[in-house]
């Protein structure tokens, strides 16, 4: 008499439940925040070239690209209804739209708001954001090797983030300072 394991569902086909997905948009979210704020404290420090859009003279932030991968991706869930692998790529997708949409939730607010002003909450929010990752992610013992290696791209983003975030700090600040405190002397009402 043989035993014979049962053939397990492949992943690709299994529906993943709501929590599941959830994780997978907050990592997309966290890393999509952390690699925006990092390349904008790296060009604001001119420490590599100005990478920014420009239509003419209209500098396109980065909040419409999230807008527009925010319509398609809800298009996508709408029309599609993706299951298994699909819907994991659409909650990844998502969680790329979010950060890059509410990164500069302040400029829905006041269109002329600088990024100088938002470096504490920045931080504040990554932190927040990992202390929830953390909250709702599975026990460690139960780490399955995917799991070890989005902590670990977690971890290398955030060290990353923190040094541009210090370096930059001291760029942005005597470079940038006084012209930042006459643009929000000039904006403020």
């Amino acid at each position: 008499m043989t035993s014979e394991q049962p053939k397990s569902a492949d992943p690709a086909s299994v529906a993943p439940t709501a929590d599941q997905l959830a994780r997978r948009a907050l990592l997309a979210f966290l890393m999509t925040f952390i690699l925006a704020r990092t390349v904008v404290l790296l060009i604001m420090a001119r420490r590599i070239p100005n990478l920014y859009l420009f239509l003419r003279n209209t500098h396109v932030h980065h909040l419409n690209y999230g807008i527009f991968l925010l319509a398609g991706v809800a298009a996508y869930l709408l029309f599609r209804a993706p299951t298994g692998n699909s819907a994991r790529r659409a909650a990844f997708a998502y969680g790329i739209a979010m950060a890059l949409t509410f990164d500069e939730f302040g400029m829905w607010l006041h269109l002329g708001g600088s990024y100088w002003q938002r470096a504490s909450i920045d931080a504040m929010a990554v932190v927040a954001a990992v202390l929830a990752l953390i909250a709702y992610a599975r026990s460690i013992k139960t780490f399955e090797s995917h799991h070890v290696r989005a902590c670990i791209a977690l971890g290398i983003a955030l060290l990353i983030f923190a040094a541009v975030l210090y370096d930059a700090s001291i760029h942005i600040g005597n470079i940038e300072g006084p012209r930042l405190q006459e643009l929000e002397l000039a904006s403020s009402p």
